[in-house]
């Protein structure tokens, strides 16, 4: 059995009114932009009809007079009195792209200050005045006017509920007037005075180029804060879409998404809208006026659509270029802008051939020969041997260069993605991850003689060393003051890692992993420097307590100096080598 929903219409202007927008301030917004779709509507059929919209704001009152197209009383019972119906959409519900509005609902962001909603409208194609009245609960009612406009138009009367009256005065109507209404094309008036501006900022006619940039920095200044760094123009024919991104001359923040102003064919739909750029371009803030995108149901963002993906990959497009540029005709002036939004540029390097070129050619990177963009690094080093960490950097730098071998430090954002990126720029180009466990390949081995002197030494070693799975190395290399070197390589973590898990399962499971774990070689290596002082003179003890003492010293020094992290055994034996050293030294 068929039935039909009933729809409870004080709950519903409740809902749409108070829970669909942000702020009350948008009341005046929708007022302007049904009076502004009215005018457009009229000059379809027309194009020499009057274009104006005066504002007079009264005594806890407002009134919104347009010179549109108006209604007819059949209209208006079909268009003011239904929610969600509009004159707006074409017959298979699409939104006709010459109006602002939609949705059908604007009128209700009314009630938000407003109980009651007059309405006087005159239809341009004929017919007398309508008096139409709505009130928040639903009702509404409409007769014949009690006076006639003497020219086709509408007249919106608002009378303020309580406590809502502030949002009706000269002072804040004038200030919600300019915000949103500043770039239209046509005159709106607040009480007689004049809130358009006419031409769009970055189409307004300049005496040279020179003149033109110091009128749009004004403008960036006057509108976000500060003195862009440069100014890049956009253009989306597709999506009707026109502006500036502002290019900011301070870092900000990557994981802060910036808003951007954005005017729905001039007015303004909001100033915090996040979705029109890509993350990567968080080094800009943009004014973009468009005519196609969509806006959501409350005007205070933007569809997500394919159009609306489009065009912020266009706009990605043009910011690129825009970089491309600066790299070819002012290298100095690239420099600077790196060094302050180098993480927005290594952000789009990894997907990007052409930003890449940039970065390795332009952006100087941490390495163990100083600061060298991955270009240069090249010319010293065919291979690029990196670090993942910046603790792995700062211990082995100074040992890898003593050995010739360049090392970059990758700990920082990006850095690694980007290396991994170059063999598309080169096939030839390899680059890899240092094992620390590489650089003992590169020590000097001690001489037969040397050897048989160093048994007492290592045997001791040995045996504290063992219980922590850790291997003993005597190797000579620089530099000197190192007396201990903790190398770990990976498969040397991956036994240590499966060590664990055995140690903390149980059962079968233990069992499988037991049989994982079999034969498996790697350890973690203690070098000793026979080239150290230290190390020469603990080669001479005679007692093996004491040199197992000294061994488990440099191995404690070993794990702080490469930030390893310390277990409890470490812990336990830092501490017992401390201990038994400072009785030695009582002694």
């Amino acid at each position: 059995m068929e039935r039909t929903f009933q729809v409870d219409l004080r709950g519903v202007v409740d809902l749409l009114s108070h829970h669909l927008y942000a702020s009350p301030r948008v009341y005046l917004r929708e007022l302007m932009q049904n009076a502004v779709d009215a005018i457009t509507a009229r000059r379809l059929v027309d194009p020499g009809a009057p274009g104006a919209v005066a504002i007079e704001p009264g005594e806890g009152t407002l009134r919104v007079h347009d010179t549109g197209i108006g209604l007819t009383e059949p209209e208006v019972h079909e268009l003011l009195a239904t929610i969600g119906r509009s004159s707006k959409r074409d017959d298979l519900g699409f939104a006709r792209h010459e109006f602002l509005g939609q949705f059908g609902i604007g009128l209700l962001s009314c009630y938000l200050v407003a109980d009651e909603v007059h309405v006087l409208t005159r239809s341009a194609r004929g017919g007398a005045t309508v008096a139409w009245t709505g009130f928040a609960d639903g009702r509404y009612t409409v007769a014949a006017a009690d006076t006639e406009r003497t020219e086709p138009g509408t007249t919106v009367t608002l009378v303020a509920r309580r406590g809502m009256a502030d949002w009706l005065t000269t002072a804040t109507v004038t200030d919600l007037a300019t915000r949103f209404g500043s770039l239209l094309p046509i005159d709106v008036t607040v009480a007689g005075r004049p809130v358009t501006e006419g031409a769009l900022p970055w189409r307004a006619r300049h005496a040279n180029p020179a003149a033109r940039a110091e009128a749009l920095s004004a403008y960036c200044q006057q509108l976000f804060g500060f003195t862009p760094f440069d100014v890049i123009d956009l253009n989306v024919p597709e999506a009707g879409l026109s502006g500036m991104a502002f290019v900011m001359p301070m870092s900000a923040n990557p994981a802060v998404r910036g808003g951007h102003r954005v005017y729905l064919r001039r007015m303004l739909l909001a100033d915090d809208v996040e979705k029109l750029l890509p993350e990567w371009a968080f080094f800009v803030r943009c004014v973009v006026d468009t005519a196609e995108l969509r806006p959501t149901a409350s005007r205070e963002e933007l569809y997500e659509d394919d159009l609306l993906a489009d065009t912020r990959a266009a706009i990605g497009v043009q910011i690129r270029d825009w970089l491309v540029r600066l790299a070819s005709t002012d290298p100095q002036r690239l420099h600077r802008f790196l060094a302050v939004h180098h993480l927005g540029v290594k952000a789009l390097a990894r997907h990007d051939l052409e930003m890449l070129k940039i970065v390795d050619q332009w952006w100087p990177m941490e390495t163990n020969w100083g600061p060298l963009t991955l270009a240069d690094f090249r010319r010293r080093h065919p291979v690029i041997r990196y670090t993942a960490t910046g603790d792995e950097f700062r211990e082995l730098a100074a040992v890898a260069n003593a050995q010739g071998i360049g090392l970059v430090n990758g700990g920082y954002t990006y850095d690694i993605e980007i290396m991994k990126s170059l063999p598309g720029l080169d096939p030839a180009i390899q680059v890899r991850r240092l094992d620390p466990s590489e650089l003992a390949t590169h020590f000097e081995e001690p001489d037969p003689q040397t050897q048989m002197r160093l048994r007492p030494l290592l045997s001791a070693a040995a045996t504290v060393l063992e219980p922590l799975h850790c291997a003993v190395l005597p190797r000579a290399f620089e530099p000197a003051s190192l007396p201990a070197l903790y190398l770990v390589g990976r498969q040397a973590i991956q036994a240590e890692e499966m060590r664990s898990a055995r140690a903390a399962s149980t059962g079968l499971w233990s069992d499988v992993l037991s049989t994982m774990d079999e034969g498996a070689p790697a350890r973690p290596q203690l070098v000793l420097n026979l080239r150290s002082p230290v190390v020469r003179r603990m080669v001479e003890l005679p007692d093996s307590n004491l040199a197992g003492l000294a061994v488990q010293a440099l191995y404690g020094q070993a794990l702080l100096h490469g930030h390893h992290p310390l277990r409890q055994q470490d812990s336990a034996l830092l501490n017992q080598s401390f201990v038994g050293l400072l009785d030695w030294a009582m002694r």
